[in-house]
């Protein structure tokens, strides 16, 4: 029989092209929308606690990428409560509805973020270390990952990634930097020095796909390439990927907090994140470089 995945949050970046890796590895996906059109989409309603409990019928495994996008507003009080709650409620909507429905999946896999270490400077971030600070990340992730506990509660083998920046040409962090230096500027932030653990969306895919067929694979994970870059080094290996001679110009860091407030941190924090885990558990990934990487990409 084709094994089947339930998928909340399908229609984002990671979500779409999820999918199509999904599918072509021979699975069924059942996406859970708010709006459903196709045969394979099924309504739910999270902030009401609601889901089509037709969506469940004999499903294998179920990931949940659900959530408020992070960078998509300024991080007011009210938008910070919605980014968190839209991430929470998600994850006790699924468990409720695997409790009711007495069909429980194999495994549960939920997306988390290395932004759960907070700016954690030049040391090497491993799954086992505690966040630095209280910023609003750390709390954002921490509620995340204890919302998917919850579900785990059930006896449900639960994987949580802390996915690093998502790399694709289609949207996403990289079309945010690429934007300027089709005006020839590449911009880098502060002193350009801060760390940043990046990874090939398609590495992240294959890495939820790998994660669903290794039942020994369960707790927290990082996700991001083995080899992490400064800052500015980033935006002129993006520049060289695409050919364009570019002026570097920093944007210093006062100038991105009073342009974006808190959500400032979310660029300027420093990550370098360790995938020994990941690694050492036999995952392999395609593109651990940065250059290949964007050669790929564009």
């Amino acid at each position: 029989m084709t094994p089947t995945v339930l998928l909340a949050g399908g229609t984002g970046l990671i979500g779409s092209r999820l999918t199509e890796m999904l599918r072509e590895n021979g699975y069924a996906v059942r996406v859970l929308s708010r709006s459903p059109k196709g045969e394979d989409q099924f309504a739910w309603n999270p902030a009401e606690g609601y889901l089509d409990t037709a969506a469940l019928e004999g499903i294998d495994y179920a990931i949940n990428l659900a959530g408020a996008g992070i960078a998509d507003q300024r991080w007011t009080a009210v938008r910070k409560r919605i980014i968190i709650e839209s991430r929470v409620q998600s994850a006790r909507t699924l468990r409720d509805a695997f409790e009711r429905s007495g069909h429980l999946p194999e495994a549960y896999l939920s997306a988390s973020a290395i932004g759960y270490y907070g700016n954690s400077g030049e040391h090497w971030m491993r799954e086992t270390d505690a966040p630095v600070d209280n910023g609003f990340m750390v709390e954002c992730c921490r509620q995340w990952e204890s919302a998917a506990d919850e579900v785990a509660a059930l006896g449900i083998r639960t994987v949580k990634l802390r996915v690093g920046i998502a790399l694709a040409k289609q949207g996403g962090a990289l079309a945010e930097f690429v934007k300027p230096m089709r005006f020839g500027i590449g911009g880098y932030f502060a002193d350009g020095q801060a760390w940043y653990s990046w990874v090939h969306l398609d590495d992240v895919c294959r890495f939820y796909i790998w994660a669903l067929e290794n039942p020994g694979i369960h707790g927290v994970y990082n996700i991001a390439a083995p080899h992490p870059v400064r800052n500015k080094d980033f935006v002129q290996s993006i520049a060289q990927a695409m050919h364009r001679p570019v002026l570097l110009a920093p944007a210093p860091a006062f100038v991105m907090r009073l342009a974006l407030g808190e959500m400032a941190d979310a660029i300027l924090n420093s990550n370098r994140i360790s995938v020994e885990k990941a690694s050492h558990a036999g995952f392999h990934f395609l593109y651990p470089d940065l250059k290949n990487a964007l050669e790929h990409i564009f």
